[in-house]
């Protein structure tokens, strides 16, 4: 029991990493109808934003991750004022490459600045919490409060703030939303800097039980669309369950299967749950 308690620990620290990044994609797509491949970009941008500010400014953790949530929205807003921005009359083709451009932009840059070494950032608290004889380091901890409490609080924006009404209605109707006089230029400038936050600070979470090097949001991006095909393209509760699921695959997977296998369950998952439900978990929702 002691160990089936570790592994849900696990995979909840996974789940809520994948489920905050997950969030920032899904709601590019669900109002923009991007798919934002460089988003891996910017969960990288936020690694190393924090390692910088923490490691060359001596900020502590705290600041560093709110500088990095600030650095990597300005960074996400750039991104879809210069490209996206420009591209909305384009064919879908034209995004998906440009997203792809930048994403290897943003590896490159990273890779110039602080080369290919793994980097690290330490942990606020390096302590361990006991819960029902298992073991959860306080960091583990961190993730699993902070991304509940954004996911909290991205919900009661969406839902009790005249800017997040906006947001919904452009993913509602995006024509309707632009009759009635909702600018489609600032949704998306704040849509974009709410998703690289997101990216950010999930990356500044995970980093300290993790590692820091130019391409560590490949994989991460990959799953996520892997989470957003699963929940419901453009659906944020479906971000949210699919983060959970895939995490929780992971966990149990990497425990009972193989640790070799842990990254190829995420996509045996979505196969096997796409084949019985292909819609999707929130069907009415994916765009």
């Amino acid at each position: 029991m002691s160990l089936f308690l570790q592994q849900v620990l696990n995979g909840l620290t996974l789940g809520s990493v994948y489920s905050l990044v997950a969030l920032g994609l899904t709601l590019v797509y669900g109002i923009l109808h991007i798919p934002n491949f460089s988003h891996g970009a910017l969960f990288t941008a936020g690694a190393y934003a924090a390692f910088f500010v923490s490691g060359t400014l001596g900020a502590n953790y705290w600041v560093a991750l709110a500088a990095a949530a600030l650095v990597t929205a300005a960074l996400a807003v750039v991104c879809e004022r210069l490209v996206f921005s420009r591209l909305r009359d384009s064919p879908p083709l034209h995004d998906m490459i440009a997203a792809i451009g930048l994403l290897l932009l943003i590896e490159a840059i990273a890779h110039a600045i602080w080369g290919a070494d793994f980097r690290r950032l330490a942990p606020p608290y390096p302590g361990i919490l006991r819960i029902a004889g298992t073991v959860l380091p306080i960091q583990r901890a961190l993730i699993i409060a902070g991304a509940i409490g954004l996911m909290v609080a991205l919900h009661l924006f969406l839902t009790r703030t005249v800017t997040g009404s906006t947001i919904v209605a452009m993913a509602q109707n995006r024509e309707g939303a632009s009759l009635v006089g909702i600018d489609l230029a600032r949704v998306s400038m704040i849509t974009f800097a709410i998703s690289g936050a997101l990216a950010a600070v999930a990356a500044v979470l995970f980093v300290p039980i993790s590692l820091i090097f130019p391409t560590m949001g490949n994989l991460v991006i990959l799953k996520a669309f892997v989470i957003i095909i699963l929940g419901g393209m453009g659906s944020v509760p479906g971000a949210i369950l699919g983060g959970m699921i895939i995490g929780f695959a992971e966990s149990f997977g990497a425990f009972y299967i193989s640790t070799d296998l842990k990254d190829l369950i995420a996509f045996a998952a979505l196969v096997l749950i796409l084949s019985v439900r292909p819609q999707g978990l929130f069907p009415s929702a994916a765009r």
